[in-house]
């Protein structure tokens, strides 16, 4: 006999040509099969006990499966759907491209970030990998003299607001009203404790980015990062 050991199911499986036959008195019969002839003995519970394993370990796998893909596909996203801001993003991200406002209660520079693993895969594919995150920092602008001309706007310290938008691409999410067409949506105030303060994206995102249906709602032609170089 051999002794197997799995998450404290403890069960035998007896060793090829060790099989001992019950006798004729004792021998108890059950058929399990069809018109083969298939029985099972007493002494021989070892398919069905591993076929019940085997079925409990797919369920617990397929449960954690689907906990872990809701709550661990993004750093940013806890299992309820509530996302934050990358932690300093500005060093650990990849700078796609910036915008510049001139005027209006969103003036100043939209500078966007991604995972550098993102800017790849967008390159090779042309699609936003599930997971991705795309974070546009809103800062103020001033302008002035230099070298090279005059009114010359550079971005100042101070920051607006942030907007977070992660890609899911299996909808995690289908009944979080923040969470949509391929993409979560948060609205990040700097007072507001790194929490989004976006209510429903259909009302509060989606018209700003209709214009870019087309492109998966990204303004993609803003970010030359996501372009393969010339050289």
């Amino acid at each position: 006999m051999t002794l197997y050991s799995l998450n404290i199911i403890l069960f035998f499986v007896p060793e090829r040509g060790t099989r001992r036959m019950p006798s004729e008195a004792n021998k108890m019969k059950r058929l399990i099969g069809n018109a083969n002839g298939t029985y099972l003995y007493r002494n021989e519970p070892v398919t069905v006990l591993l076929s019940a394993v085997f079925f409990t370990m797919a369920l617990l796998v397929h449960a954690g499966t689907a906990v872990a893909d809701k709550g661990n596909f993004s750093l940013y996203v806890d299992k309820s759907g509530n996302i934050r801001l990358p932690d300093d993003f500005r060093l650990s991200m990849t700078h796609l491209g910036s915008l510049f406002v001139p005027e209006g209660e969103a003036s100043g520079f939209h500078d966007v970030y991604t995972e550098p693993e993102t800017a790849k895969a967008y390159r090779k594919t042309g699609k936003f990998p599930d997971g991705a995150t795309l974070v546009k920092e809103l800062r103020s602008s001033t302008a002035g003299a230099y070298t090279t001309g005059k009114n010359v706007s550079h971005a100042t310290g101070d920051v607006k607001q942030w907007f977070v938008m992660i890609k899911d691409t299996k909808a995690r999410f289908a009944n979080n009203p923040v969470w949509g067409d391929g993409w979560g949506w948060a609205l990040i105030k700097t007072d507001s404790s790194n929490r989004s303060v976006t209510t429903n994206y259909r009302t509060e995102c989606l018209p700003c980015h209709m214009p870019a249906k087309n492109t998966d709602w990204i303004y993609v032609e803003g970010y030359p990062t996501l372009s393969k170089p010339d050289r």
